[in-house]
């Protein structure tokens, strides 16, 4: 339960057009599995690449939770500049869940060592309806437009829009309608200038 990010070091879904190493993000309520041999691709919620294996350097990486919205930066090029990886809104964290850092690998060997991990509490205003709420019970859950399943097929990793609901359908067609009714208009008042300039010549 609660929220996952990976740092996947290696492709084990070759057909994937994706560049590895790889940051993603997942919320989980106990229902959805994480699929290591699609790397994930069913339950992302976003990602980004990341150079971050055999450097000489320190690499970082800054999560920040606030009023719903999940941001994850990397500066992995020690360069003192944050570059923007995943920034998802509708994120539903519980509170008392605790924070923790794992490891797994299959025939091949990686390392990589955690130097340390820096925790700030910050402070926000919450409306009185947010204050009625008990934080400690809430279910894990991101709203979100389309379901992350949708992103299976997709080789950059990135959301593709949705199929076409009632409502795009229906604005399909209204703009369709709107725009042949505009034609017709158009070719209707070319057509009366054209007929007025021919009767002028005879």
């Amino acid at each position: 339960h609660g929220l996952g990010l990976f740092i996947d070091t290696y492709p084990n879904d070759e057909s994937a057009d994706r560049v590895f190493p790889y940051i993603s993000a997942m919320v989980n309520n106990g229902s959805v599995k994480y699929d290591h041999g699609k790397d994930g691709r069913a339950s992302e919620l976003s990602g980004c690449p990341a150079e971050l294996r055999n450097v000489d350097h320190d690499t970082y990486l800054a999560i920040r939770y606030s009023r719903g919205r999940l941001t994850v930066m990397i500066d992995v090029e020690d360069k003192n500049e944050w570059k923007e990886c995943i920034d998802i809104s509708g994120v539903r964290l519980p509170t008392g869940y605790f924070f923790g850092a794992s490891a797994a690998t299959g025939d091949l060997s990686d390392n990589h060592d955690v130097i340390s991990m820096k925790l700030y509490q910050l402070t926000v205003e919450h409306s009185p309806e947010e204050e009625n709420i008990d934080w400690t019970k809430i279910e894990p859950s991101v709203s979100l437009f389309k379901s992350p399943k949708d992103n299976i097929d997709d080789p950059t990793g990135n959301f593709r829009s949705g199929p076409l609901t009632g409502w795009k359908v229906f604005l399909l067609l209204l703009c369709a309608l709107l725009g042949i009714i505009v034609c017709a208009v158009v070719g209707a008042v070319v057509f009366q200038k054209r007929q007025e300039r021919n009767r002028r010549f005879y």
